[in-house]
């Protein structure tokens, strides 16, 4: 029986990791999931979540200067994917854009396009170019399924085979607490849990998306430089899986020369 279930999952996974690449880095990753089931999940999440939240109003000038920043990303990534034929990535996306009034230093983005942006945050941005830097990284874990890849490793680690969609019928209360485990979301409404591997990832596809939008990626290193000042003992929540401040910088400083071959 055991080897028939180790069976399953390799199948499921070559199945399902065939041609999956991520845009700009275009690494390999194992995405097993439809990705309609997680903006489904994420969608009654977000809702869930605002609702027991201070939402920021639209005439806030915190709150458009999110929306003004968050909608050139968008602009951005859909210019790029649809140069690249990659349009696939935002499908069934529903793109909102939120900020909350929390002194949590954090802003995230769920699949298909939900943005929070917490009002901590915003005490440390300067100008739009390092807001964009913070709404790149966020957007780029979106459109590079980091979450479907982690909840994919989670099956592949638990034993279960088939399909999520297969997963969710036969075993719903599973299939949702894997999603909360990726996503944090019973411990901490919105700290996504990715691996640090995903960090660096999504650092770099941001600032692709963030130069792409008209803003200037080389922010990103003073902003960081800023996050790793934070003091007080506990580390910020957008920090907690990010690689070390030392290292993030050195990579992001390695990399900006590089952009503009990936923009092109």
């Amino acid at each position: 029986m055991r080897k028939q279930l180790s069976l399953i999952i390799l199948v499921s996974f070559l199945f399902f990791t065939c041609g999956q690449h991520v845009p700009v880095t275009n690494r390999r990753q194992m995405n097993m999931l439809p990705e309609k089931d997680l903006i489904t999940m994420a969608e009654t999440q977000y809702r869930d979540f605002l609702s027991k939240v201070k939402v920021v109003p639209k005439n806030d000038k915190r709150a458009q200067q999110v929306e003004r920043v968050g909608l050139k990303i968008k602009e951005a990534v859909e210019k790029y994917l649809t140069k690249k034929g990659k349009m696939d990535r935002v499908e069934g996306f529903k793109w909102e854009i939120n900020t909350v009034e929390d002194e949590t230093v954090n802003a995230w983005c769920m699949p298909g396009g939900l943005i929070v942006v917490y009002t901590g945050i915003l005490k440390l941005v300067d100008s739009d170019d390092e807001l964009a830097v913070v709404m790149g990284h966020e957007i780029a874990h979106a459109i590079a399924r980091h979450g479907n890849e982690r909840m994919s490793q989670g099956m592949v680690a638990q034993g279960i085979g088939g399909t999520f969609s297969v997963l969710m019928g036969s075993n719903p209360s599973a299939g949702s607490q894997l999603f909360m485990q990726v996503y944090g979301l019973g411990a901490g409404l919105g700290m996504l849990k990715y691996s640090r591997k995903h960090e660096t990832e999504a650092d770099k596809i941001g600032l692709v998306f963030a130069k792409m939008a008209g803003y200037d990626p080389n922010k990103s290193i003073s902003f960081w430089t800023k996050m790793s000042q934070q003091g007080g003992g506990a580390t910020p929540e957008i920090l907690s899986t990010h690689p070390s401040d030392e290292r993030r910088i050195k990579d992001l400083e390695e990399f900006i020369p590089e952009i503009d071959s990936y923009i092109n």
